[in-house]
């Protein structure tokens, strides 16, 4: 189920069964994010001032927990569809998962917990992958998919304590928006450039690090996936996605099943004419 900002408060209230961990879960996020001026995403600061925050809340992953995951997924972006376009009114949603359930003792661990959860969505999505988006991770021009949209999922967690930017507080959080405003917002064009890097130096500011270098954007023909899972450091990532596309109707294959050889930050693949 999905819940506006304004509705957190009365998860306090004892006849709301689970409220109080939802509760506490979610004024640390909106602490965190609203109420520390340093907080690198000014976007993300303006979406708690006028409540425009979406929540979902997730027990645990287990086959219910994660049925409900992708329902609230499936319904945020039905709800999204209608937006208007303009940044003011923009929703982003936090999925947030309980911390006495959902745990691990790394950043790595959290991750491939996240993993788990988008190959669940995948493996359960009730519409084709589009068209137009990759479907191999390691190539540019994929992202993350669902009910044919592309979507950016931020896997903030606690066991991040040098990039603190991906710090939300105790629970694991997903931070989701549709991936298209990215482009309005912050495309590859010389406004979204700055805005970019607008971002990346408050980032360096909050976490006292410089940024990571797999932040890029996706419409510059960047790497997508190593962004929604940072990892502490700035090392080069040599690492494969844990993401599998499944067999698709019109036959088109995935090229990280023909290769295991890592891709270097600095090779990106350019992007087709047309």
């Amino acid at each position: 189920m999905l819940y506006q900002q304004s509705e957190i408060g009365r998860f306090i209230e004892k006849e709301v069964s689970g409220g109080e961990w939802r509760y506490h879960a979610a004024q640390e996020i909106l602490l965190t994010i609203g109420m520390n001026r340093n907080f690198p995403c000014p976007f993300s600061q303006a979406a708690v001032k006028s409540e425009r925050l979406m929540f979902s809340f997730i027990e645990d992953i287990s086959p219910a927990s994660l049925s409900q995951s992708a329902n609230d997924l499936g319904h945020y972006l039905a709800r999204a569809a209608e937006w208007d376009g303009k940044v003011s009114t923009a929703e982003p949603l936090l999925m947030v998962f309980n911390p006495a359930h959902v745990k691990a003792e790394s950043v790595a661990g959290y991750h491939a917990m996240g993993w788990d959860v988008l190959q669940y969505w995948h493996d359960n999505d009730p519409k084709p992958w589009p068209e137009n988006v990759s479907l191999d991770p390691h190539t540019s021009y994929w992202s993350m998919c669902y009910s044919g949209v592309q979507i950016f999922v931020n896997m903030s967690n606690p066991a991040h304590v040098v990039r603190k930017s991906r710090n939300l507080g105790h629970a694991m959080t997903f931070v989701i928006n549709p991936r298209e405003r990215f482009d309005m917002v912050a495309g590859d064009n010389p406004q979204g450039r700055k805005i970019r890097e607008m971002v990346r130096e408050r980032i360096e500011i909050y976490d006292a690090l410089p940024h990571s270098p797999a932040l890029g954007s996706y419409e510059a023909g960047e790497i997508e996936w190593w962004q929604y899972g940072l990892t502490e450091t700035n090392e080069p990532r040599l690492d494969r996605c844990p993401f599998h596309t499944k067999p698709q109707a019109d036959d088109r294959t995935s090229l990280a099943a023909d290769s295991d050889e890592p891709i270097p930050y600095n090779v990106m693949p350019k992007r087709a004419a047309g």
